[in-house]
């Protein structure tokens, strides 16, 4: 299994506290979201007035997902969590 290489990541080169303020911003939504806060959606604006970003419990893992990548291209966990897989 490799580990994390944030120089190789879909993250790289960008600046440390843009990538610190969407963590900030995604685990506010996952928050909201999984506690039943924000009800079954909530949207963000990315950036100055850009794109505008929805998300619903029906995509909390992505939610997870970018979240946990956040986390290991900012060195706060060693690598993102491989997907779950299932078996019968």
């Amino acid at each position: 299994m490799r580990r994390f290489d944030p120089t190789r990541s879909l993250l790289a080169g960008m600046d440390t506290s843009v990538l610190q303020t969407r963590l900030n911003d995604l685990q506010r939504i996952y928050l909201d979201l999984s506690s039943g806060q924000k009800g079954e959606s909530f949207s963000y604006t990315q950036g100055d007035g850009g794109k505008a970003v929805t998300y619903s419990k029906a995509n909390l893992a992505d939610l997870q997902q970018a979240i946990m990548l956040l986390q290991a291209q900012l060195g706060i966990v060693c690598k993102p969590r491989r997907a779950i897989g299932v078996r019968f």
